[in-house]
């Protein structure tokens, strides 16, 4: 049975180039229903680095978790990203599942939902384009309302070239 994957991209080493073949890649987790508006945000941390870019997309999948959790490790590794201890490292890609269905899972590698998706609105923002009404398995509110709440203290630009990129129109 399938279930609906929500998945979110960063990179600030090249994201121009590391976003789209991120997405092209994320294929093979399975089909691709929608890729999101990709935004422009501070990066977090103590030592000064270029902005990153964010997005997410939405796939339909019938893998577990851990199975999605491993093939996003491949993807990241396949794109040059080499994983330190400094979580505040820049990246050329970082790939996180974020939602998987109604799922509540917890593991050493994983918790789903994300904890990040009630904090940050790099996370949450463009999960709310992709299914507005979705509703975190938590929480119960819809993603546009947790988008909503989390937008205001937010520091996102749009990136409608990058976009264009990602997401080139069919």
């Amino acid at each position: 049975m399938t279930k609906k994957a929500f998945v979110s991209l960063g990179s600030n080493i090249e994201p121009e180039k590391n976003l789209p073949l991120a997405v092209e890649r994320l294929a093979k987790i399975g089909e691709i229903l929608a890729v999101s508006m990709v935004y422009q945000n501070p990066a977090v941390g103590p030592t000064p680095q270029p902005d990153f870019l964010n997005a997410a997309v939405l796939i339909d999948t019938d893998l577990e978790p851990l199975e999605i959790w491993a093939e996003l490790r491949e993807i990241e590794a396949a794109l040059g990203r080499v994983r330190s201890d400094d979580k505040y490292a820049p990246r050329q890609i970082d790939l996180d599942l974020c939602l998987l269905g109604d799922w509540v899972f917890e593991s050493r590698e994983l918790t789903l939902p994300d904890p990040g998706l009630l904090l940050r609105p790099h996370l949450i923002v463009p999960m709310a384009e992709l299914a507005p009404d979705f509703r975190h398995p938590l929480s119960g509110e819809s993603l546009a309302q947790i988008a909503d709440r989390l937008r205001m203290d937010a520091q996102l630009t749009p990136r409608p070239d990058v976009a264009l990129k990602v997401n080139p129109p069919r």
